[in-house]
């Protein structure tokens, strides 16, 4: 089965879209901003040396910080040109090209996951259709225990209250609720939000 993902449609419209969004984050780390927040986030949740799953990895931004704090680093993103920045900027890492809906994690190897992560509005651009496929999918990799961590902005078209209830579709516990990868309390008005959920 294929979904008609938001990001493929921008893709459609502008062949450059990829190189231009890749290009984006290079000038912001030469431009000297932090764009760690998450991969830090990420890494004092984790065990060390853990197995961690970047579910719509991109350019292996958030991956291959925490490639460089010494965990395994999975990452899988249907966008090839994306991966192949991945693939050069961060060489040891395990990048994958597929649809996070339909992807065979087993057959890649990618089990037993300490954390998947999905930062950058990467659930925003998913076709609504595949939501819930998505989020069972990534929850198919983590360990008894293991934990998903995904962060998103409002008005991107993903109403917060119906991703908290396809997270719980899923059978996963929701553990924690926060504004912003800095730790920030979750409000009714807040414009962002980064939930935790638990395999049990």
């Amino acid at each position: 089965m294929s979904f008609d993902h938001k990001w493929d449609r921008l893709r459609e419209n502008n062949p450059e879209h990829s190189a231009n969004y890749a290009q984006r984050w290079r000038k912001l780390v030469d431009a000297g901003h932090d764009i760690g927040g998450e991969a830090r986030f990420v890494n004092a949740m984790a065990p060390r040396e853990a197995r961690i799953l970047d579910a719509g990895c991109g350019t292996g931004r958030v991956g291959g910080l925490l490639i460089d704090a010494g965990h395994t680093v999975y990452g899988v993103d249907l966008d090839e040109f994306l991966i192949s920045v991945a693939e050069e900027d961060f060489p040891s890492g395990q990048w994958h090209t597929g649809d996070l809906a339909v992807f065979d994690f087993a057959a890649a190897g990618i089990t037993d996951i300490d954390v998947a992560v999905c930062a950058g509005n990467v659930l925003a651009f998913l076709d609504p259709a595949s939501r819930r496929q998505t989020l069972s999918n990534i929850k198919s990799t983590l360990k008894s225990g293991g934990r998903f961590v995904a962060g998103f902005g409002a008005g991107r078209g993903y109403d917060f209250a119906e991703f908290i209830a396809d997270v719980k579709s899923t059978g996963m516990l929701i553990t924690l609720q926060l504004s912003s990868w800095e730790l920030h309390p979750f409000e009714p008005d807040s414009d962002f939000i980064v939930l935790i959920a638990e395999r049990i």
